[in-house]
């Protein structure tokens, strides 16, 4: 078998041929960081990737926990049909303010509905609610030591054959460092562990932007 060497060079030239965001997008990303001193979001060749599954799956419902400023929210959002709905999860106010201007900006705001507050809560909320299998995508992007929980109760809300999909997983390659050791790593070497043998999906690790697992309940 053969793997390609992720080295800078060929870095630059994926970045390259993969950034589609227009102005407004790029905007964003540097608002981003700008008032936030912080990159907590997709790079744009997941956002294009993003694009590319969702103009296949054109999902109803989807599912997003971890919205921060709103760059893949927005990105979903604007290839979706205009009658689908994204649940977006996060528990800061500041930081979401800037995903409703943005929202609203792009013209997709009524496409969005936030939940403030703790997404554990809010998504245990939606299955009491009566909300299981009855979304066609999630996507995962918040708090590393959480991510267990929020698939379980995922998993629950997906139709079947739904996918999730999970951000951040080879953790800037250190989940394959054994002398690599906090709670973040430690958590999401779990999960990928997990996953890999879970009979309830299929998954795989897909080395894009930070790592990402993508998943298919079966």
């Amino acid at each position: 078998m053969k793997y390609l060497n992720f080295d800078d060079q060929l870095n630059k030239y994926i970045s390259k041929h993969n950034d589609q965001d227009d102005e407004l997008l790029k905007e964003l990303r540097e608002v981003t960081y700008q008032k936030t001193g912080r990159k907590m979001m997709i790079s744009p060749d997941q956002a294009q990737f993003f694009r590319t599954l969702l103009a296949c799956l054109q999902p109803r419902k989807i599912l997003e926990v971890g919205v921060f400023t709103g760059y893949s929210s927005t990105v979903m959002a604007r290839v979706i049909p205009d009658s689908a709905r994204i649940v977006a999860c996060d528990i800061s106010e500041e930081w979401t303010a800037i995903a409703k201007e943005y929202w609203l900006t792009a013209g997709v705001d009524h496409k969005v509905s936030l939940k403030l507050g703790n997404a554990n809560l809010t998504l245990s909320e939606l299955i009491e609610k009566g909300n299981k299998s009855t979304f066609d995508m999630a996507f995962i992007d918040a708090d590393k030591i959480s991510y267990d929980d929020y698939f379980e109760k995922a998993i629950k809300l997906l139709k079947p054959k739904g996918i999730i999909i999970i951000d951040n997983v080879l953790w800037k390659g250190t989940v394959a460092k054994p002398e690599r050791v906090d709670e973040d790593i430690t958590a999401l070497r779990h999960l990928n562990d997990k996953l890999a043998k879970d009979e309830r999906v299929y998954s795989t690790l897909l080395p894009i932007g930070d790592g990402m697992l993508m998943i298919t309940k079966l």
